[in-house]
């Protein structure tokens, strides 16, 4: 009786076992570490095939985010032309001017007057002599409307022009969409590869941490039957695999990264001698500390889930023998 009482006295409680479950868990995670430590030729392997996998999809996604921040300049130049009526006087086409510039869709409003684009076209097209014999000048005013940047897309600006040729004013609207369909076509294709890409290389990743795990798990086979004999459970065998997964997601994350930042710093240079012949300045964007950090927690989800689908597997099949 005496012996029944001291076994129910030592019995830990609901509060206790939840306060050792982290403890456990921190145990297995940093004797997980300690497995990789020690066989560092297969880590040190799996970890720089698992950064570059990452890095790629990485690195293009670098290379999308420029792209696109590059076309909303080019986007944010696009202009409508607008071609008067030639009965429109000075002063009605200045009035429209001031209307124009007060939607909110617009951004600058440039007036040519006719005067104005009869000298330029006689500059131009070599045809000064000629144009001068004429009686009336044939050029209707013109205004040159530059869109906001969020009007800049292919459909808001069509949009834009449609609404700018109600103007009672206006005779003819141009707008070239031909451009900015290709480049948007372009920028949309891109990023169907990065994504295609992408998953490629994702499905890899899982690959190779599953095979790596199960490599660890048959080698470790008897150990994890005699486990199973003394009555450890499955999912206390499983966890220090699962956690190997997520230190291999980890440094592989953080080697990707690493490797982004190179190549960044390594093709900037040759980016900004390329811009300089065009008297422009651009600056290659790298990851930002949200986009690090994206790719962290993806390398260690991807980690997770090829340990998992590996473990679920062979642990279960591992039985102690009869005898």
């Amino acid at each position: 009786m005496a012996n029944s009482h001291s076994a129910l006295a030592h019995r830990p409680t609901l509060i206790q076992k939840l306060l050792a479950l982290p403890v456990r868990h921190l145990q297995q995670a940093i004797g997980s570490l300690g497995d990789l430590w020690r066989t560092p030729f297969t880590t040190v392997m799996t970890i720089v095939v698992l950064g570059i996998s990452l890095t790629l999809p990485a690195t293009l996604h670098v290379f999308v985010k420029n792209a696109q921040a590059i076309s909303h300049q080019w986007n944010s130049a696009s202009q409508i032309t607008l071609y008067l009526k030639l009965s429109t006087s000075d002063k009605a086409a200045q009035a429209l001017v001031q209307r124009v510039s007060l939607y909110p869709e617009v951004d600058n409003v440039v007036f040519i007057s006719p005067k104005q684009a009869l000298r330029e076209f006689s500059q131009s097209s070599g045809f000064g002599d000629a144009l001068g014999y004429l009686d009336k000048n044939p050029l209707p005013a013109t205004l040159l409307v530059t869109p906001t940047q969020r009007h800049s897309q292919s459909q808001a600006a069509q949009e834009l022009l449609a609404k700018l040729q109600k103007e009672r004013e206006v005779d003819i609207g141009q707008l070239d969409l031909e451009w900015l369909t290709r480049l948007e076509a372009i920028a949309h294709l891109i990023e169907d590869i990065v994504m295609s890409v992408a998953l490629l290389l994702c499905t890899s990743v899982v690959l190779i941490i599953g095979n790596t795990i199960r490599l660890q798990i048959l080698n470790q086979r008897q150990t994890i039957a005699v486990m199973k004999l003394v009555g450890a459970t499955d999912s206390f065998i499983q966890r220090p695999f699962l956690y190997s997964g997520m230190w291999y997601g980890i440094f592989g994350g953080l080697l990707a990264t690493v490797l982004i930042w190179l190549l960044v710093n390594y093709l900037s240079s040759a980016i900004a001698k390329l811009t300089e012949v065009y008297q422009q300045r651009f600056e290659l964007d790298a990851l930002s500390g949200n986009e690090v950090g994206l790719l962290l927690l993806f390398a260690i989800s991807l980690g997770l889930l090829g340990s998992y689908i590996s473990v679920r597997r062979h642990i279960k099949a591992i039985e102690p023998s009869a005898e």
